[in-house]
């Protein structure tokens, strides 16, 4: 890729089997310096092309770098987050929009999702799930039964659910802080990446964090769980393994922005560290304690974070059943 030019398209790659099937879509790199999918497609990919693995069945489409821009800079994002308020745009502002016109259909064409990221800080792999079945007016759905059974065999035994109700409970603070903030972040709907869009469009799918950025196991996390997804969905002859039995399933409750360039941490959390009712988990700028509202987990603390972005998640133990 030269370095001195803006990309300007997309390398996707699909494999389509001779029997009918579903139609499997895997992601990496949507942040461009979470490259753990990246490497585990292009080693699947290889697979494939070597003959070494067969699509029988279905379609599998590959993406190994689903922002380019932000990949050849080696940071999280171009010019914002593809990750956030994805969908199309009829006069595209960024290049983030530009892909998301490219990326959107292509995730309306495919039944099942994979999209494999990575995270900040030290901490184990897990699986971020969409909502139960439901008929609400934030993120309706009817394949939480499937969409379980695939997380069961991804591997990673911690689940974090509540996404999006989680995402409208912040825009809710941003509204009544009296701060400047941009139109976008004050609309829930500015929560949706891509397993939401993935949802709203009639799919199912998941997005599995693989393990810190630079974590050598991350890859090989996301490689057994692309193989697993298709074996589960028989789209090529792969051993499924045996679903998992034990699992931590956590609720995100609340999301906290980072206000001020001078807001620090207590100390440096890692995702799920655990904290008790009261413990101090950051201070503002002005010296006002962050405190945390009850026994539960630090999930996403971004120390790096600009001000009127997310600063951290806090979760609490949920009673959901997987598998």
């Amino acid at each position: 890729m030269n370095q001195n030019l803006p990309p300007s398209s997309l390398r996707i790659h699909q494999f389509a089997g001779l029997s009918a099937g579903p139609k499997l879509l895997v992601l990496g790199a949507v942040h461009g310096n979470e490259v753990c999918g990246t490497q585990a497609i292009e080693r699947l990919r290889a697979e494939l092309e070597a003959g070494d693995i067969a699509i029988e069945r279905g379609q599998l489409t590959l993406v190994p770098i689903v922002n380019p821009l932000a990949y050849q800079k080696g940071q999280r994002q171009g010019d914002r987050n593809l990750n956030r308020n994805l969908g199309i745009t009829a006069q595209p502002q960024d290049f983030e929009d530009r892909v998301a016109n490219v990326l959107c259909p292509l995730l309306a064409a495919h039944d099942v999702l994979l999209d494999l990221h990575s995270f900040h800080t030290a901490g184990q792999p897990f699986v971020m799930i969409g909502p139960t079945d439901n008929n609400g007016g934030l993120e309706p759905f009817a394949h939480a039964q499937q969409e379980a059974r695939l997380v069961a065999h991804l591997g990673p035994s911690r689940v974090v659910e509540g996404w999006m109700s989680t995402y409208e409970r912040g825009v809710q603070r941003r509204r009544t802080s009296g701060q400047a903030y941009a139109p976008a972040l004050l609309d829930a709907r500015y929560g949706v990446g891509t397993s939401e869009y993935m949802r709203a469009h009639g799919g199912y799918g998941v997005t599995l964090e693989c393990g810190q950025h630079q974590d050598p196991k991350a890859p090989e996390t996301a490689y057994r769980a692309i193989r697993q997804t298709l074996a589960l969905l028989q789209l090529a002859p792969i051993a499924l393994e045996p679903a998992g039995t034990e699992f931590e399933t956590l609720q995100l409750a609340d999301v906290i922005d980072r206000e001020h360039p001078q807001d620090q941490f207590a100390r440096p959390w890692a995702s799920f560290d655990k904290v008790h009712a009261g413990d101090v988990i950051g201070r503002r700028h002005d010296g006002r304690e962050i405190t945390a509202p009850a026994d539960g987990h630090i999930v996403f603390p971004n120390p790096n974070a600009t001000p009127g972005a997310e600063w951290f998640y806090f979760a609490q133990k949920s009673a959901r059943r997987i598998g």
